[in-house]
């Protein structure tokens, strides 16, 4: 397993409630054909659902790439479902950057979708150079659901970690800047040591003043 809150990772339901009746409007405009189609697509998700709950992964997987392989495109609610329930699936086959991208597929299908922006700000945090991102799709589930208290303990928690690591990399830089700056100097006979560098508590800004050793 991935370690990952992995609670109610599938829907068992057609459609997320934030969108009921998108596909319900589409369905009075669409042909006999194209609903067929849909109807098998939605059988062959619930059987990868039917899979998933009996930890058949890779069945799972498979038979989600055939629904939406099958669901028409018009179908967006349906389909951002059937990417969401996948990358679950992916998710416990340890194919990270697929959960992923199938993540990403059903949040561009329906942005208020919870379920997908949660599993993808957990992805993002188990990446060193994902942390902005994690943080802010932590930030759209507590704005959609802001009783979710995995995204509050998260979002205060990931901005914690944000603020050291911008700490430490200033600091790194300035260690830098320092190292080229005794590099210039040097020909001169001076150092970084005879400029001292002074913060403006009001702006934030520094100014540089110069010190006989």
């Amino acid at each position: 397993m991935n370690g990952m809150n992995d609670s109610h990772c599938v829907d068992d339901n057609k459609t997320p409630k934030v969108d009921t009746d998108m596909d319900e409007d589409i369905e009075e405009h669409t042909s006999e054909e194209l609903m067929q189609l849909k109807v098998k697509a939605i059988e062959l998700k619930n059987e990868g659902n039917d899979n998933f709950k009996k930890e058949i992964f890779d069945k799972s997987i498979g038979l989600y790439t055939e629904a939406l392989d099958m669901c028409p495109l018009v179908f967006v609610t349906d389909r951002s479902v059937m990417y969401s329930n996948r990358s679950a699936a992916l998710l416990h086959c340890d194919r990270r950057q697929e959960a992923l991208d199938d993540c990403t597929a059903a949040i561009d299908l329906n942005n208020n979708y919870i379920k997908p922006l949660l599993r993808r700000a957990q992805i993002y945090r188990q990446m060193s150079d994902k942390l902005d991102d994690s943080l802010k799709d932590y930030q759209r589930v507590f704005e959609l659901n802001p009783k979710c208290t995995e995204a509050m303990v998260a979002i205060n928690e990931l901005q914690k970690e944000i603020n050291e690591r911008n700490e430490k990399l200033k600091t790194e830089m300035m260690s830098k800047l320092k190292d080229l700056g005794n590099l210039v100097l040097r020909p001169f006979g001076m150092s970084t040591d005879n400029f001292k560098l002074t913060q403006n508590a009001e702006t934030g800004g520094y100014s540089v003043n110069f010190q006989n050793n």
